[in-house]
Parts: structure tokens; sequence; C-alpha cells
């Protein structure tokens, strides 16, 4: 016999791996099978296929399962991880990979997992105190500066937020604070992280800031359920989005901050509104405004067209005048005429006794309505223009000059005569005694 050999005269076996785990798998089978486990649900995922896939671990281990789609749809409710199961099965081995493998057929509640009630212990006490109030919580700005970002600098997170940044609003600057976002110095980094922006917003260099990192289980989101973290989350100067995992996670850093977004992605695309949309509002506003002042100015140009039509020329309104002027001779003559015919018949149907005195009045009353003849034919402007006279006014504004102040050297004045008007300029006064 030989260190390490098998005795002399046996043969030694060599296995191939295939039949090595189905070895493995039939020693399983017999010696556990069916088999009942408790443990924490943890990586849980459910495939398009309907397939669930997860972990089952506790303080000493941790063992791969996998639950098909026909036991999975028999759940009565969706396990999360952190959640304490109790599951049912068939223990063997995944011969593609050589793992160990629990085939789940059934499972229900068996309490809560440590790390999910501690999680619920902290959030009670966090929301009796106020962290959590809606109050408190501010809107993001509508056309942030500069955003400030925490997240590890190998994080996917970061790529997707820059990304999604740089391609909706490549003018907004972007602030990087690194920290850790997974293991036991991740909280520490991360309040660090968040405590230098600050530092910036005070100084109003930021507007708002990002606190991000990708999906994954209960305990790789564990740093942004610490308790420190929480309380300098609710500290910050500018409104403050947390995108940590996926839409179905919820860590305490989401119930701090001023908006929770349900990944990396969702947080930039609220800081930041596309480039673009601001753009087509300022063309919208710019057209709206263009319209506006079209409009105004019509306006105004109808209302000059409308005064221009009512002011007309000064000679047609001196015109306007002597017509009005006419009319009312005319009613004066022929009111004058009526009363005098009236007088007539009067007279002829009158006492020939009093002929003779009536005679007397005729006369007298012929006599005024002459006078009152003359001088309405003396208050007719064409007599007045007819003598030499000239209605003067200033060209420009048709206004009437009646004093020589009105009528400086150079100025375009116009004259109404009896047979029409003329356009003339004053020229300057002889001094006195030339």
């Amino acid at each position: 016999m030989t260190d390490g050999g098998p005795p002399q005269g046996i043969a030694r076996r060599v296995w191939a791996v295939g039949a090595l785990c189905r070895a493995v798998a039939d020693a399983l089978e017999s010696r556990f099978n069916p088999v009942a486990v408790r443990g924490e649900v943890t990586g849980f995922s459910r495939a398009a296929s309907g397939h669930c896939y997860f972990s089952l671990k506790d303080a000493q281990g941790q063992v791969r399962c996998a639950m098909f789609r026909r036991s999975a749809s028999l759940l009565d409710f969706s396990p999360r991880d952190g959640e304490l199961v109790e599951v049912t099965g068939r223990l063997g081995v995944y011969e593609q990979r050589g793992d160990l493998q629990l085939v789940v057929e059934s499972m229900r509640r068996a309490g809560q997992g440590a790390l999910f009630e501690q999680f619920l212990r902290l959030k009670a006490t966090l929301e009796a105190q106020g962290l959590f109030d809606g109050a408190r919580k501010r809107a993001l700005p509508l056309l942030p500066r500069a955003i400030g970002i925490v997240t590890s600098l190998g994080a996917a997170a970061l790529h997707d937020v820059v990304t999604c940044l740089r391609r909706r609003a490549p003018h907004v600057s972007v602030v990087l604070a690194p920290a850790a976002v997974q293991g036991a110095h991740a909280p520490a980094e991360l309040v660090a992280g968040l405590q230098s922006l600050y530092c910036l917003a005070e100084q109003g260099q930021l507007d708002v800031i990002l606190l991000v990192r990708g999906g994954g289980s209960i305990e790789d989101l564990w740093a942004f359920n610490d308790e420190q973290l929480a309380r300098t989350i609710v500290l910050s100067p500018v409104p403050l989005v947390s995108g940590v995992g996926h839409e179905t996670d919820f860590t305490i850093a989401d119930f701090c901050a001023d908006l929770r977004a349900p990944t990396p992605t969702a947080a930039a695309e609220l800081a930041a509104q596309p480039l673009e949309t601001w753009l087509a509002g300022l063309r919208t506003m710019h057209e709206r405004l263009q319209e506006a002042a079209f409009r105004r100015v019509d306006r105004a140009s109808q209302r000059l067209d409308q005064a221009a039509a009512h002011l007309g020329r000064p000679s047609a309104r001196t015109a306007q005048q002597h017509l009005r002027i006419e009319r009312q001779a005319q009613r004066l003559r022929h009111a004058v005429a009526v009363r005098l015919q009236r007088a007539r018949d009067a007279v002829a149907a009158s006492d020939a006794h009093v002929r003779t005195r009536v005679a007397e009045r005729i006369a007298h009353a012929h006599r005024r309505c002459e006078r009152f003849e003359l001088r309405l034919q003396l208050l007719d402007p064409r007599l007045v223009l007819q003598r030499g006279y000239a209605l003067l006014t200033d060209a420009a504004s048709g206004q009437a000059i009646t004093s020589a102040r009105d009528a400086p050297a150079g100025r375009h004045v116009r004259a109404a005569l009896a047979d029409g008007e003329v356009d003339l300029r004053v020229l300057p006064s002889a001094p006195n005694g030339a």
C-alpha cells in the first residue's frame, strides 16, 4: 500500500465528471429528499418564462434555489429579499455547473428576515421623528445649472446617469463625489460625499443632488439603510433625489430624500428636462409674441387710418362750415318770408279802419326784415372773402391762425380765398423804420 493510494491489488476508479455529478445527485436523493428548509430569501428574481431563482441563507450557509413556473404560479405572495420563508423541495446537483441546487416545490412565509426586521425598526423610528414628513420635501428646480452625483466610480449607475444627462441636458454641469456603495465602509463614504456636495450647494454652485446605485440584494443595498446617512440626507440644502436599486427596491434613503426615483436613470431624467423641450417652448413663446406684436401694429394702423379719415383736410372742414351757415341763412330767410306773408295776409283781412295803422306796422316790420336780411348777408363768409380777405390756417395741422405770433418766419400756411386755396410761406418781417 502506498500513501494516499488505494490498497494494492485494488484498481483506482476514475470518475467522469458527469457520472460523479449523477452519483452525488443520487446520494442526495436517497439521503435527504424530500427536504424542508428554512432561510432568508436573497437575490430573488422572476424570469420571463415564469421560473423563479433565488438563494436561501442563514448565518452559517447559503443554497441556490430554483422554483419552476408551475410551482411559482401557486404562490399566494410575492417573495422579497430579506423575508424568512420555509420551503419544501428536492435537493440535487445542477450537473451543467456542478452546483448544489434546491428545486423548490412549495413556499410559505416564516416571518421577516433579520435584516428586513432591522430595516422596519429603523424606518418606524425615523418616521416617528419626522424624517419622512412630506411637508419638508421640496420640488426639483425646473432649470438646474449644476447637478451633484454621489455614487461609486466603478458603478454602472454612474455611466447610466452621466449618459442620460449628456443626452438630455448637455448644458448642465455635473459634479461627482465618489463613494463606496456597498460594504462596511460605504455608509461613512456616502455621508462624506454628500457633505462635500452640501458645501458647494451652500455656495450656490449646485441646484440638485442625485444619490444613486444599481440594483442588488438587500445586503447589497444595506448601506442605504444607515441611520447616519438618513439624517445627513434630510440636511441637504438643495433638493435631493434617491435613485437606489430597481423599482421594487426600497431603502431608508428613499424615504428621506425629497424625491425617490425607481432607477438611477430615472433620477437623472427627473432632475433635468430635455434641452429640446425648453428650446421648443422658447420657439412657441417667440411665435406668440411675434403674432401679438403684429396684431397690435395692425390695430394701431387701423385707428390711425380712422383718425385721418375723421380729421380730413382743413379746406374740407371750412367748406362744411360754410355749407352749414348757408343752410341756416336759408332757414332764416324762409322763416322771415313766412312771417311776412302771414302779416300781409293779416293786413288784407283787417278792417279798413285800421289799414293805415296796420300799413305803418307792416312798413316797420318790412324795414326790420330788411335789416335782418342785411345782417345775415354781412355774416356770410363768402362776402368777407370776396372783399379780399383770406382765412389763414397752418398747412400741417389745419389750425386757424388768428395772430401774427402764430405765423413765424418760414412757417408753411394755407390761405382760403373766395375762389380756392393758396399755399404760402411766411417771410421774415422788415425791421422797424426800414
